[in-house]
């Protein structure tokens, strides 16, 4: 098994649009959710997002090839070239064969199928895009960064809900450490925030609803948590095979160490008790990295700020970490850039990464009252420490987990 390295960050959230920006925010507790104002919510039950601001694809993608992207698509070109660019790639020199794509998407191009849909009902089936097809399909992301970069090695879109992004980056470590390719972009890419989703995820019940606080309405492990609000964007990691990326001279942010995934078997929306399938799923990630659970210093949690996803994430943890648990931070970005679907493990492993590089604990931003059945450490500000090990968790709807572990780069 070769070792793998994390050598570039590209982001666009919420929070920010670029790495740098968004780990700003994050450390200051900005929130980036609020009323939706993307299209008219007026007598909806849920009104609350997690929108994107002042987007400019320009960066990266010409006015031509915008209009065949769908906005999701956009926001992973956007954070791969961000990612590469931040790696010390040449972005106009082709990576080659040795090189590969995960980049996957829970729901991919929506908005297209949403569009479209209005269109052929509307005016017929030539009103329909050339390029629906293309648009809509949600390996397309990947597709398309491969072409920009030049990757001909392995590609692979993985669409397992919530959990996309930390399984792309799984695998792709996986792929590296076994030999199959050098280097691999990876991560996920969503913009889900359309009028068909967001009453899609509202007749589940499952956004919240505190329209009273909309820059509050995550509040993953609060007492008053009543669901996730939807937000987008997406979150890239340029993976590398250790000794290709110190024999170019590259920066290095961390090593991955471990991953492991799990299925529940249980339901399709809803954890087990307890969520032995998260337990199972952070065991086999220790177990994968060699160590104990006394090791890990951090957990970046899935904490969606749903009543059900957040305990049971919390007993999962007890379970696994059992007396070293109170040794262990604890916290949800999605406090404040919202549940970002697909791309939230590309996003939050991002940040995890941050965090080993700076030595900084992310907070959990808009919590207040502590559930009393969820006793972990969860600081509410940005808190300074030597953090060496972190763990980061994405479940998905039909029981997919994910877990990653990273280590901090120390040379």
């Amino acid at each position: 098994m070769r070792r793998v390295v994390v050598t570039g960050l590209g982001a666009v959230s919420p929070c920010g649009l670029t790495r740098d920006s968004n780990w700003a925010a994050i450390t200051a507790g900005q929130s980036g959710t609020g009323l939706i104002t993307r299209f008219e919510t007026d007598g909806w039950r849920v009104r609350i997002a997690a929108e994107i601001k002042g987007f400019d694809p320009s960066v990266c993608i010409g006015r031509r090839d915008v209009r065949r992207m769908d906005l999701f698509t956009q926001y992973g070109m956007v954070a791969a070239h961000e990612a590469v660019c931040d790696a010390g790639l040449d972005p106009d020199a082709p990576l080659g064969e040795s090189a590969g794509v995960y980049v996957g998407s829970g729901i991919g191009g929506i908005n297209e199928i949403e569009q479209g849909a209005i269109a052929v009902n509307e005016r017929g089936p030539r009103a329909v895009s050339a390029f629906f097809i293309p648009k809509s399909l949600s390996n397309l992301t990947g597709g398309h960064i491969a072409i920009r970069y030049g990757a001909m090695g392995p590609s692979l879109c993985i669409s397992t809900a919530c959990a996309v992004g930390n399984h792309s980056i799984g695998e792709a470590w996986r792929a590296i450490a076994t030999g199959g390719a050098d280097l691999i972009i990876a991560g996920g890419a969503e913009a889900p925030i359309t009028p068909l989703s967001i009453a899609g995820f509202s007749v589940m019940r499952a956004l919240s609803r505190h329209h009273d606080e909309p820059e509050r309405a995550s509040r993953p492990f609060d007492v008053e948590r009543d669901g996730f609000v939807m937000g987008e964007g997406a979150g890239i990691l340029i993976l590398e095979d250790l000794d290709s990326a110190m024999a170019r001279g590259a920066r290095i942010y961390a090593e991955i160490i471990g991953y492991h995934n799990t299925t529940d078997a249980h339901h399709i929306t809803a954890p087990p008790p307890g969520h032995a399938g998260a337990a199972r799923c952070m065991a086999g990630a220790l177990r994968s990295a060699g160590l104990g659970p006394e090791s890990v210093d951090y957990i970046n949690a899935h904490g969606t700020s749903t009543p059900q996803n957040d305990v049971h994430e919390a007993a999962a943890i007890h379970t696994v970490f059992g007396e070293h648990t109170s040794s262990i931070a604890v916290s949800s970005t999605k406090s404040m850039t919202g549940h970002l679907l697909g791309a939230a493990g590309g996003l939050e492993a991002v940040l995890s990464v941050l965090a080993l590089h700076h030595g900084v604990i992310p907070p959990n931003a808009t919590l207040k009252n502590v559930d009393p059945d969820i006793k972990l450490d969860l600081p509410k500000s940005a808190r300074k420490a030597d953090i060496k090990v972190a763990l980061s968790n994405a479940f998905g709807f039909g029981g997919a987990n994910a877990t990653l572990i990273f280590r901090r780069w120390s040379g």
